[in-house]
């Protein structure tokens, strides 16, 4: 694509004034006045097709895999020329709403058949971010002309909570934890047989090995040690509940951040880790994953779980999930919900899960609500106000309740705790061998 420049823009319209100034002093010699115009259309054209053309240039596009939120980074164009290289090249590329270019490209390297140039950009957004298109335009030799080529790019960024918050979280973590907790067997826990041992009083009477004890004449007790590779799932509820902001940001964002958050400590502890993300049906499952190196596979996993606007499926998706797991994992499941009378179907399969595996319930504190219920009351209205957010709260915590008889762990907390009270409850329950 060719197409005229700024200059060529403003030289016409220069050009303009002396055909203007013929055309009125000397009305019978007129088209001497266009002879300016006709000398600045042959330069556009000799510019036009002259130097490199659109054609023979071959664009090419770097992306990183993955970046944090409200951090910076650079997309990476190139481009090879098969003659000739321009003096000066600029870029562009067509982006969704989560991420944000900042300024014009920078960092341009030319060499002599193929340019660099590099295009900031700031990540505002979690999720897949598209980068659909990119273009390249070069001017030609007298600048009256702008060389324009364009290529589908088709890939997509995953952006995830912010990399550096997580990191501090899960460092603190690990220095606040006592040396060698994660690796240390602890004998007389857990279910995987270590040794016979002399009964000693204070042991469980259940440890016992009747058979073997008749057989030697003596009581003999079953020591066990804890089994470090154990299986956690993270679910993901990104329907419509989940999808409404707390102070700036959707609640799914949060439960992401606090799933990755706790996905870290779990891979470096040796257990192994899934995610599964689900809204009217399920969207993202991933395989088990273990060791730290799954991380990142598990971040962008993490990006690629959507907002919604539609209602959550939780019979489609908890007996998904159930029926693909092979082995007892603890089940952490980030969702919402407004009512009894909508709880009432994830209940019942919820029930379902804690007969196989240990299902813990990660919910955020309704601090709107909540304000709502403890104001006082002005008017009316507020009272009225008042009144039906109590409702809505008591109703919320009869929920609770039923999901507590079930068997369920719950966890409740503003939405800057989740993380470090998720990462607090799963560190006890693998100190109590409960996982």
């Amino acid at each position: 694509m060719i197409y005229p420049a700024r200059r060529a823009a403003w030289l016409a319209a220069a050009a303009a004034l002396p055909a203007l100034g013929v055309a009125l002093l000397l009305p019978a010699s007129w088209y001497l006045g266009l002879l300016p115009l006709c000398l600045l259309t042959a330069f556009i054209v000799v510019d036009a097709v002259s130097g490199v053309a659109p054609v023979s240039v071959a664009p090419r596009v770097a992306l990183p895999a993955m970046i944090g939120v409200g951090t910076h980074g650079r997309v990476i164009l190139g481009a090879d020329f098969a003659r000739g290289v321009p003096r000066r090249i600029e870029g562009r590329i067509a982006t969704d709403a989560r991420l944000r270019t900042i300024g014009d490209s920078d960092a341009m390297t030319i060499d002599d058949r193929s340019a660099t140039l590099a295009i900031p950009f700031e990540a505002v957004r979690r999720g897949q971010a598209a980068v659909a298109r990119l273009w390249l335009r070069w001017p030609g030799a007298f600048g009256l002309v702008w060389k324009q080529t364009s290529a589908p790019v088709d890939r997509a960024i995953a952006v995830i909570p912010d990399l550096e918050t997580l990191r501090s979280q899960a460092l603190r973590y690990l220095q606040e934890a006592a040396p060698g907790e994660q690796d240390r067997r602890r004998r007389g826990q857990g279910r995987e047989f270590e040794a016979l041992r002399e009964y000693q009083p204070g042991m469980g009477r259940r440890s016992i090995d009747w058979k073997r004890s008749a057989r030697h004449g003596e009581l003999l007790a079953r020591e066990y040690r804890t089994d470090h590779n154990q299986s956690v799932v993270l679910a993901i509820d990104s329907g419509r509940l989940m999808c409404e902001p707390v102070a700036g940001m959707p609640k799914v964002d949060r439960a992401v951040g606090a799933a990755l958050l706790t996905a870290f400590m779990a891979l470096k502890g040796g257990d192994s880790v899934r995610l599964f993300g689900f809204d009217s049906r399920p969207r993202v499952a991933s395989g088990a994953m273990s060791g730290v190196a799954g991380f990142s596979l598990l971040q962008q996993r993490a990006a690629e779980i959507d907002y919604s606007p539609e209602e959550t499926n939780f019979t489609l998706a908890l007996t998904t999930l159930g029926a693909r797991l092979e082995r007892r994992s603890l089940v952490v499941i980030f969702t919402d919900f407004v009512d009894s009378i909508s709880a009432e179907l994830m209940l019942r399969n919820v029930g379902a899960l804690t007969r196989r595996h240990l299902v813990l319930f990660v919910l955020m504190r309704d601090a709107e609500l909540e304000a709502m219920a403890d104001a006082e009351p002005a008017s009316g209205e507020d009272v009225a106000r008042a009144v039906t957010a109590g409702a809505l709260l008591r109703e919320r915590q009869l929920v609770i309740e039923r999901l507590r008889l079930l068997g369920v762990e719950v966890i409740e907390a503003t939405h800057d705790e989740i993380g470090p009270a998720l990462l607090e409850r799963y560190l006890t329950l693998k100190r109590e061998d409960r996982l």
